[in-house]
């Protein structure tokens, strides 16, 4: 099969490189520092300062544990290319250290002091990726030779399609649209327009490199299914700015759903690019079949804000519409298998406030109502506690060896459960 990224090369990669080098120290941020502080309004620094933050923190951050695809990787040419880009993010983080510094007046002159003083800005969905992304890293450096192709894979989906394509190319398209639609910070604009063309080459080569590991190793659809999986509930994170206050992005003329599209475009595009289709991947579905991207982002917001996935930063919301949601989520990640007959779950939640559900397996699909009745297996558990096994925030065994999780009725069908939701 004949793939978009088939047309491109790692040599023209390379090539691209070389002729699109720039300096960040070239940049004069002078009329940058007047515009900053005269006419720019005190939110508006607030806001842009906690945007940047992220792009600051991000670009140190992947110049660091790109040594580990370096290594990875089995062609020199790829080898090459990577190295261009350890170049191009530590250039970045320069970029944004000295804007930082000359600009916002932060830090003392070093990177080191300029990301001490910008950490707490980060989002919770933001550290959890670039968590991540470090423990991808050093899984990278221990991965036997016969793993190496769809581990490769894995963290190029993490890098590439995750990291840059879905989160971070939509956020340098809406600095750079405010930018120039209000000729703000003529030096801080340049640099992010390079910035934004870098990266563009980076994903490039993302799509490009999996595409190519896909077709070498049959393992890598599992392993790309298996990081997206681990990682979509936290994206919705990346960008929440305090409060969820969205006037950190309407300020300059975007929102979370314009934000939002972009991006869940952006990850359906590139993975299909590489032969890899979401909807193609191993296991339960990874996004509600039928969705478009507003409604995909739009429904992502909402289970975060409301504390059933990503980062839990309060107990999660008991009202009638969440629980309802929550089961909505379960049945929405069913992949049935054929059944001799109708297999029925329920949930009776030690909580008063908490009605008890139930869940009807079949043939013909899955179907989530409020009560109780027959039932072939039965969770006793708190609510709390169900939301935090479905946010992945709590294991399933883990609940059961502290008595958090009771069973009642056919434990044979707990196997059922985990092939249809796991």
């Amino acid at each position: 099969m004949t793939l978009a990224s088939d047309s491109l090369s790692y040599t023209d990669l390379y090539t691209r490189w070389e002729h699109g080098n720039w300096s960040a120290m070239d940049l004069d941020f002078t009329e940058d520092k007047r515009q900053w502080n005269e006419e720019m309004t005190a939110f508006e620094r607030q806001a842009a300062l906690w945007n940047y933050a992220l792009f600051f923190w991000g670009e140190d951050a992947v110049a660091d544990n790109l040594t580990a695809y370096i290594d990875a990787a089995p062609l020199i040419e790829q080898k090459y290319f990577l190295t261009t880009q350890q170049v191009d993010e530590a250039r970045h983080a320069v970029f944004f250290k000295r804007f930082m510094e000359e600009v916002c007046g932060i830090g003392n002159g070093t990177v080191q002091s300029g990301l001490e003083t910008i950490q707490p800005q980060l989002t919770p969905g933001f550290n959890k990726i670039f968590e991540r992304l470090d423990k991808m890293s050093a899984e990278l450096k221990k991965t036997k030779s016969f793993e190496i192709i769809p581990k490769l894979a894995q963290a190029v989906t993490l890098y590439h399609i995750i990291v840059e394509a879905t989160l971070a190319q939509p956020g340098q398209h809406m600095i750079c649209s405010y930018l120039e639609e209000r000729e703000l910070l003529p030096a801080f604009r340049k640099g992010m327009e390079n910035i934004s063309s870098d990266e563009q080459r980076h994903i490039g080569f993302g799509v490009k490199i999996l595409s190519d590991l896909n077709r070498q190793d049959d393992r890598v659809p599992q392993y790309v299914a298996a990081i997206l999986r681990e990682l979509l509930p936290y994206t919705a994170q990346v960008l929440m700015p305090p409060g969820w206050d969205e006037r950190y992005l309407t300020v300059f003329g975007y929102s979370y759903d314009k934000i939002g599209v972009e991006g869940m475009t952006s990850l359906q595009t590139k993975l299909r690019s590489a032969g890899l289709a979401i909807e193609s991947l191993p296991g339960p579905p990874l996004l509600v079949p039928g969705l478009s991207p507003l409604e995909l982002s739009r429904l992502g917001r909402s289970l975060a804000q409301k504390g059933i996935t990503g980062v839990r930063e309060h107990p999660t919301q008991r009202d009638e519409e969440t629980v309802a949601l929550l089961f909505e989520t379960i049945k929405n990640q069913a992949q049935v298998s054929e059944l001799t007959r109708p297999v029925v779950f329920q949930w009776d939640f030690t909580d008063s406030d908490i009605s008890s559900w139930q869940m009807r397996i079949s043939a013909a699909g899955v179907e989530v109502t409020p009560g109780t009745g027959f039932a072939d297996l039965t969770f006793i558990i708190s609510y709390q506690d169900w939301v935090d096994i479905i946010g992945n925030r709590l294991s399933p065994l883990q609940a059961l060896l502290k008595r958090k999780l009771k069973l009642k009725g056919d434990l044979r069908h707990l196997v059922l459960f985990r092939q249809t939701f796991m």
